[in-house]
């Protein structure tokens, strides 16, 4: 299946997306469909802080033609944030839409886990994940509004300094300290603090869970479900 994401928010994320996708599918020994159409971060970043949902739908439904044009069959969001708006964008979608956010559940029940720990933008980590977790206890850090921060600095700039690489190893730490079984990377643009780095504690990468059913979906391992396209 002809795979198509909204990249560019941020471009670090779409990035990581693009070579993880065509790794898994080298493994697999098959050709990758891809299209990528790119969204402005910033645009992302003032619609999702004014919680205008519309807007923001509105500029992914123009993407998703654009993606369906190419041949795309599916589409999906390299941005766990900019999936504040995923019931409005749908309404408009001309395509399904992979959801990066349904498939975790399972995950994390299949993994045993019953308590995770969840970093990215504050609506993520407020939400709960917007609310999909059934069989897990979500916990989020004290001080959500300093970790958002850091977030969409490190999702706009596409770096990472250390001195944020080293406030968000903290604040896992903290989140194992409460509790929590693994600290979730709910941000796509995580792995610029955490790839390569070993935090002291359990981490699982959302990112690499949403990978994973796009390459299933791409090899034609597995049919859109209701549980994955929201």
């Amino acid at each position: 299946m002809h795979i198509g994401l909204i990249g560019g928010i941020g471009v670090a994320a779409t990035i990581a997306y693009y070579r993880r996708l065509t790794a898994a599918m080298a493994a697999r020994g098959k050709r990758l469909e891809l299209t990528i159409a790119h969204a402005e971060v910033q645009d992302l970043a003032r619609n999702n802080a004014a919680d205008d949902r519309p807007a923001q739908a509105a500029i992914y439904a123009r993407l998703i033609d654009r993606l369906k044009a190419a041949g795309a069959e599916c589409a999906a969001i390299t941005s766990i944030g900019g999936h504040f708006c995923l019931a409005e964008t749908q309404a408009l979608s001309s395509l399904p839409l992979v959801s990066a956010v349904a498939p975790l559940d399972d995950h994390f029940a299949a993994a045993g886990l019953r308590r995770v720990g969840l970093l990215g933008v504050e609506g993520v980590m407020r939400s709960r994940l917007y609310g999909a977790l059934r069989r897990t206890e979500a916990v989020i850090p004290e001080d959500i509004g300093a970790v958002g921060a850091a977030y969409r600095e490190t999702a706009i700039s596409g770096e990472c300094d250390e001195a944020r690489r080293a406030f968000f190893f903290a604040e896992g730490r903290k989140l194992i300290a409460t509790g929590a079984e693994s600290v979730v990377l709910a941000g796509t643009d995580l792995g610029l603090a955490f790839d390569g780095r070993d935090a002291g504690y359990p981490v699982i990468d959302a990112l690499d869970i949403h990978v994973d059913l796009l390459a299933r979906i791409a090899a034609g391992e597995t049919a859109l479900t209701r549980g994955e396209a929201a």
